[in-house]
């Protein structure tokens, strides 16, 4: 297979979610009665999030994504729906341009009620210019209105010797850690050697890894996945799955309900990103979600 550079893996991935995007949001999915997602520890990362965190990424890059292209109205319908049952943990980057929008919610409901992930993209680019990480964090917690973030990643990293490249990140983020700016760090992997590596390096608290059944926009094997991931989360690492459904490849109603089961069954995740699109399609993910949960300890 050939190994695609991050400009092309980036490229191609909006233009395959593009294809079938249309559709995505509510082909299929029908208002189910609402379930209640329930709260997790992250590892022994002393964290305690919900185990759905409300994706705002879909189809995000570059300072926007299908959530920063919906209304405000409907945007925040979602949001409030999903806090309603139970999603207080919000998943967001600086690509997806949604910093703003969550910043709005979380005046709008108990911070300390809510869990916030972001990510830090480590590349100059059109849109992005690689400053100190101080002073991103400052901008980011302007844009979130907010003093502190529970999670910050280093975003999309595609290569096994992320450590060495992207030193200048890692201390950056230690020395937020220090000051209680940024409780946990970790990374965002889009490579099998990246996602190795951070499952055995000491500085990664958190790990976000594509996962589902099907190999669809994976980096490795369903098993071969799940193996690193098993090996994280016996490491106490707080792991949080991405691209559950394949990013819309994985999606029939048998597909959701197989990739569901596998990734929480596994016991290796312990939370999961799922972009939201519509409130059918949340209603329908959180009601799916809760009657795996409750199979498992019937």
């Amino acid at each position: 297979m050939k190994k695609l550079t991050r400009r092309e893996f980036v490229r191609s991935g909006i233009a395959g979610f593009s294809a079938i995007s249309a559709g995505f949001a509510f082909s299929g999915f029908s208002y189910r009665p609402a379930g209640q997602i329930d709260q997790v520890d992250l590892g022994r990362t002393e964290l305690k999030v919900s185990r759905l965190a409300l994706g705002t990424g879909t189809s995000g890059y570059g300072g926007q994504s299908a959530f920063t292209r919906m209304s405000e109205r409907e945007a925040m319908k979602i949001a409030h729906q999903a806090y309603g049952q139970g999603v207080t943990f919000m998943d967001t980057a600086d690509a997806y341009g949604t910093h703003a929008f969550v910043g709005r919610f979380l005046k709008e409901v108990p911070r300390e009620k809510c869990q916030i992930m972001t990510k830090i993209w480590t590349e100059n680019n059109s849109w992005n210019q690689v400053v100190p990480v101080s002073q991103t964090l400052d901008r980011f917690r302007k844009e979130l209105q907010t003093d502190y973030i529970e999670i910050v990643l280093l975003h999309c990293l595609m290569s096994g010797d992320w450590p060495q490249t992207k030193a200048e990140f890692r201390d950056g983020l230690n020395d937020a850690k220090s000051k209680g700016i940024v409780k946990k760090v970790g990374v965002s992997c889009h490579d099998y050697k990246a996602l190795e590596v951070a499952v055995d390096d000491p500085w990664v608290d958190v790990i976000l890894a594509r996962i589902n059944p099907g190999q669809k926009s994976m980096d490795g094997t369903p098993e071969q996945i799940m193996a690193l991931l098993k090996r994280a989360a016996d490491k106490g690492k707080g792991v949080i799955g991405m691209k559950i459904f394949g990013a819309g490849q994985w999606n029939s109603v048998d597909q959701r309900e197989e990739s569901l089961n596998f990734v929480i069954r596994s016991g290796n995740v312990h939370a999961m990103t799922i972009g939201m699109t519509s409130t059918d399609y949340l209603a329908d993910s959180v009601s799916r979600i809760s009657s795996v949960v409750e199979g498992m300890h019937a």
